[in-house]
């Protein structure tokens, strides 16, 4: 056997168990020395390639698609500083437990530090930041030699999925001639187990039936009880934690990434304007609790996390299923680890049934009394941020998906966006909370879940432009709505803020960018709008019609500032006036 047919029969084993391992989406960057591998996978009637020149939007890209579809994506890349440019897509998809599995095809052993073109050194390139490395053995035509590449591939699937879930890397030294022998019509057909070479069983993980018993009682003995509950991404979780909330008169502190705020679930239990009347003394004193639940990941609301904090008395339960340790406060007195969804229908067995509970009507009062007040937002006559995210669940189709940037949008969702029926998908890059790549991952998303609309400034998304060539040759439907305040809004609301002396330059940042030009390159469509009543009709017209659609919304840092900071201080001044009254 050949150089070629050993590396054929090599790789063609490993894609074949891709397939078999439940992989359907592989982003190729193009490269020559990762050749054979990607010649390979094109061969593949069961697999779905995205090409992505750009390595660093492709990594992202692949991101986007493994949280939407919440199975293993695979990258492919070339040797070099191809692979370098994963790095922070590695990164959030290792902090945000997203199954990645990402291959890096590298110069033999004979031709590392030796000075040879695009070799760098990639063993454990990305460090603590991936599951598992594997150098891989060099292709070999033996049959012990397919077992080992099957059996790798099945092994780097399951270990991606496995809880937590995350980033695995293989990397691939490959000789020359390069090009694999794909005339061979029995390319991706197996010897033996035909079906796969290895089955993988994934834990369920859980607690002990006396364990379960511990915390119902606990929660029975709980007089004011409260759920936060952070990003999460199972499809029954909904339910199953709102009926454990309802039984035992638990209010659910819900952010954004919960997808806890839209939905057929119930939401009689839903609290979801927290961010504002959290900043109120009186209020805090009110619903300081003596019991904290918390699923998911650390909620996006500042104020939260402080009322987490100032509670740190409180008995604060950390249920993870992914066996991690999500207290950045430093204030959980258990770490739970048991799978979420499990653990909220095992507790709704369990618990009393409590058919009223005064602390719980006072969370729904004030949250109630504080939705009406920020319905003062909608009075703004100029463009605001905060009425856009306010309008949102009003004007957005059912069943829309929403991809979210960092900084200030993201901010504005969580204090604006309020619970609705519409089951709409809210997703966002929350692991690093970097601005990378959010372009590329929100159309890896689109890939998966139609209709989606990308918000985001203009910083985020200057820094991925270049992600939207994917949308123009891989012909994806996104609208963006594009929040132009020119640089950083967010800094506006930061202590640095009242230091004016340098802030544009070292902060503020102004671009100064006509994005129209850019758009227009990548096939897109671009409309900017100068008041509100143009922007439902924007935002409505040719819903349906394919393509990548920009509605920019231009808006001033400092007014919006100013406009949230005079807001805040009314809801404040109301809530008062609300216990006061109450009190009386």
């Amino acid at each position: 056997m050949n150089h070629q047919e050993a590396l054929t029969g090599y790789i063609a084993s490993f894609v074949s168990e891709l397939v078999q391992s439940g992989i359907k989406d592989i982003v190729v960057s193009p490269g020559s020395r990762s050749t054979p591998i990607a010649m390979v996978m094109a061969e593949h009637p069961d697999l779905r390639l995205h090409i992505q020149v750009d390595e660093r939007s492709a990594s992202f890209f692949a991101l986007g698609i493994a949280k939407a579809s919440q199975r293993p994506t695979v990258l492919l890349c070339t040797s070099g500083t191809a692979a370098a440019n994963y790095f922070p897509a590695i990164v959030e998809a290792n902090i945000s437990r997203i199954p990645l599995v990402v291959l890096t095809a590298d110069r033999p052993h004979e031709l590392r530090d030796v000075g040879a073109p695009q070799s760098i050194d990639q063993i454990q390139l990305y460090g603590n930041h991936v599951k598992w490395f594997v150098e891989m053995a060099p292709p070999e035509g033996t049959e012990e030699m397919v077992r080992y590449a099957r059996m790798v591939c099945a092994r780097a699937a399951a270990t991606a999925m496995q809880a937590p879930a995350g980033p695995v890397h293989l990397n691939f030294p490959l000789r020359e001639p390069l090009v694999p022998l794909l005339e061979n019509e029995q390319l991706f057909s197996q010897k033996e187990r035909v079906n796969g070479y290895v089955k993988i069983q994934q834990p369920t993980v859980s607690l002990q039936m006396h364990e379960f018993d511990y915390y119902a009682e606990l929660m029975n003995q709980a007089e004011r009880g409260i759920i936060i509950c952070g990003q999460m991404d199972d499809v029954h979780f909904s339910k199953a934690i709102t009926a454990f909330a309802e039984k035992c008169q638990f209010p659910i502190l819900a952010d954004p990434l919960s997808q806890l705020r839209s939905g057929t679930h119930s939401g009689n239990a839903i609290i979801d304007t927290y961010d504002g009347f959290l900043r109120n003394i009186k209020a805090k004193k009110v619903l300081k609790p003596d019991l904290i639940i918390r699923f998911g990941s650390m909620p996006v609301s500042k104020a939260l996390t402080f009322f987490l904090r100032e509670n740190h008395t409180a008995q604060q339960l950390v249920i993870d299923g992914g066996i991690g340790w999500r207290d950045p406060a430093l204030v959980s007195t258990e770490m739970i680890y048991c799978q979420e969804t499990l653990f909220c229908n095992e507790m709704a067995k369990r618990v009393v049934e409590r058919h009223s509970s005064n602390y719980f009507q006072k969370w729904l009062t004030i949250n109630m009394y504080t939705k009406k007040l920020i319905h003062k937002i909608d009075e703004a006559e100029e463009l605001s941020e905060g009425k856009l995210f306010h309008q949102l669940a009003e004007l957005l189709p059912e069943e829309a998906a929403i991809f979210v940037g960092n900084s200030m949008p993201i901010r504005d969702l969580d204090s604006f966006f309020h619970f609705n029926e519409k089951s709409i998908k809210v997703l966002a890059n929350r692991g690093a909370n970097g601005i990378d790549g959010t372009v590329s991952t929100a159309l890896g998303v689109g890939t998966i879940h139609q209709p989606l609309y990308l918000i985001l400034g203009d910083l985020t998304f200057f820094h991925d432009l270049n992600g939207l060539i994917a949308a123009k040759l891989q012909k994806l439907n996104m609208t963006v709505l594009l929040i132009n305040n020119n640089g950083g809004g967010i800094f506006s609301f930061l202590p640095q803020a009242s230091h004016p002396k340098h802030f544009e330059l070292l902060f503020g940042t102004p671009l100064d960018l006509d994005f129209s030009k850019a758009v227009e390159m990548y096939g897109g469509e671009f409309t900017s709008i100068s008041n509100w009543e143009q922007f439902p009709d924007a935002l409505l017209q040719d819903q349906n019609k394919d393509g990548l659609r920009v509605i920019e919304i231009m808006t001033n840092r400092n007014s919006n500032a100013e406009e949230h900071r005079k807001l805040w201080e009314f809801v404040s001044r109301e809530i008062d006036s609300l216990l006061e009254k109450e009190n009386s």
